[in-house]
């Protein structure tokens, strides 16, 4: 399966981008849906009776089935059109509505190096990249962190906050960046590269792999709010584990502030008819 998106995507990084639009600023191209056709094709192959949905295609197969398939083309897809390398193909596995196995490929370098990397993770079974085991790191200091956030296309109440928050940690951490895509700002806190990621307004397919790699890496997940998380929510926090505390002493007020006006981020997006244990 990682060859045929492999492919795909890395035959068209250098090439010129057939761009469409889902919104005023919110890009799809060619690439994003030949990625996943290559993806559907294998996945019907061996898994006929599993639930699939994936960002472009939308849901189809079993909704009777324990297995949900999220996929996600192309994680990071105004990256990928400007060749800015910080975006992945992303796939994650449910079962019953938990992360069960994940599979993140990262395109690494740049135009005239690109290259990947590829993350993978089971339940039980710990998260690696290139087939080495890896864990998040061990700063136990805000200050000596470097932290990751995101922003939707929504310049809404959430955004006004998450804007605030950037300018918070920002005046009290290394710094804070902003790279675009989910899945890898995911994998670079369970690769120990930075310590945390939190976001609002995500959808299920920009979360189902890479919480999976937090957990199996080491680390924690939960709601912005500070509560137990689920893929169909639609606020996340991972972090290294030792800083969770520390963050939600800021990120949890300002969240349950947005929540006190009415703004839910709680079980969104959860196929019609599919069992979960959440």
């Amino acid at each position: 399966m990682t060859w045929a998106y492999n492919t795909v995507v890395m035959d068209a990084v250098n090439k010129p981008r057939n761009i469409t639009y889902k919104g005023l600023t919110d890009l799809v191209t060619e690439t994003d849906k030949m990625s996943e056709a290559a993806i559907l094709e294998i996945v019907n192959k061996n898994f006929e009776d599993h639930l699939i949905l994936g960002e472009e295609g939308g849901i189809i197969g079993d909704a009777a089935s324990d297995y949900l398939w999220y996929i996600d083309p192309l994680d990071g897809t105004t990256n990928f059109a400007h060749g800015y390398p910080s975006f992945a193909v992303s796939v994650g596995v449910l079962y019953r509505g938990r992360p069960a196995a994940a599979a993140v490929v990262e395109f690494v370098g740049g135009p005239m190096c690109w290259n990947t990397r590829t993350f993978s993770a089971t339940t039980g079974g710990g998260a690696f990249c290139n087939g080495e085991r890896i864990q998040v790191s061990e700063t136990n200091q805000v200050e000596r962190s470097l932290l990751v956030t995101g922003f939707g296309y929504d310049h809404d109440d959430a955004w006004a906050t998450n804007i605030d928050l950037f300018r918070e940690f920002t005046d009290v951490s290394r710094g804070v960046r902003r790279l675009g895509a989910a899945a890898v700002d995911m994998c670079h806190v369970a690769l120990g590269i930075v310590e945390a990621y939190w976001e609002y307004r995500l959808k299920p397919w920009d979360m189902a792999a890479g919480v999976l790699m937090v957990e199996e890496a080491g680390g924690a997940v939960s709601r912005m709010d500070g509560g137990k998380f689920c893929v169909f929510d639609r606020s996340v926090l991972v972090s290294n584990g030792v800083l969770h505390e520390k963050l939600l002493d800021r990120i949890g007020p300002a969240t349950e502030k947005l929540k006190s006006k009415g703004i839910d981020f709680s079980l969104w997006y959860k196929p019609e008819n599919y069992a979960a244990d959440v």
